[in-house]
């Protein structure tokens, strides 16, 4: 899962793959280069395709640093709880949980949702802890630490 407060400088790195725009791919988003609701532009960008669904990953080409679906298809998980702000994270890189905040962080964006969500600095949140609370437009990446082998 994504950590959201602490996670947020290593998902912007991440995410960007070195460069200095809003997307990997540059000022603005397409739903040729990213599955989110096509009904819905970005900027001055046309409406584009919207595919009702989350698609297989590696359906568009990867960022610089080889890392797939960055903006849109699903959203993925963080491990911290929502916080209204920054103000107060820990700065050691640990998880920023508060037991008895039930909502979750999600970020990245989905094929469900606006393209603006898609920009690596949009964050949303849910309510985790309800068992049947079921969500086609969720998911979740694996990371290895770097210096890590499994």
């Amino acid at each position: 899962m994504r950590q959201s407060a602490n996670y947020y400088l290593g998902f912007r790195y991440a995410c960007r793959a070195g460069t200095t725009t809003p997307f990997h791919f540059g000022e603005t988003i397409t739903s040729e280069l990213a599955n989110y609701d096509g009904n819905s532009t970005y900027a001055s960008e046309p409406k584009g395709k919207n595919r009702r669904e989350t698609i297989e990953v590696g359906s568009f080409p990867p960022n610089a640093f080889g890392l797939y679906d960055m903006h849109g298809n699903v959203w993925e998980w963080c491990q911290d709880t929502w916080h209204g702000s920054y103000k107060g994270a820990p700065r050691d890189g640990s998880a920023w949980i508060y037991n008895d905040n039930q909502s979750c962080i999600l970020r990245g964006g989905s094929w469900l949702y606006y393209p603006l969500y898609c920009r690596f600095a949009s964050r949303f949140n849910i309510i985790w802890a309800v068992r049947d609370n079921f969500n086609y437009y969720i998911g979740f990446r694996v990371a290895c630490a770097v210096g890590r082998t499994l």
